[in-house]
């Protein structure tokens, strides 16, 4: 879709996929915890569980809308994307939080 291959959108879904990454490598250390602290632990491993996978759903579509901004020389921020993502890290804030004064 555009000449260059190195361009913003690979870097920009490099840095999706470090996220995702980071989310999964997250779940897994909250599902690791289920035997010690119970309950606590699957709301947080569930959250960053889906987003991963949300964030694995919607790659494709983010890579071609970049790749149509840049052939059409504009280029629009992905808001919701960033606006979900800040509401995952409050959610995952509050729940340990819960966690932490709960048990």
């Amino acid at each position: 879709m555009h000449q260059d291959p190195g361009l913003q959108p690979e870097r920009t879904v490099m840095s999706w996929d470090r996220t995702l990454l980071a989310l999964f490598v997250a779940a897994a250390m909250f599902l690791r915890w289920y035997g010690t602290v119970g309950w606590a632990a699957l709301a947080p491993g569930a959250l960053c569980g889906g987003a991963a996978l949300t964030i694995h759903l919607t790659q494709r579509r983010r890579y071609r809308l970049q790749s149509e901004g840049i052939a059409r020389e504009q280029v629009e921020a992905d808001v919701y994307a960033v606006l979900w993502l800040m509401l995952l890290v409050a959610a995952l804030s509050v729940l340990g939080l819960l966690a932490i004064w709960v048990l």
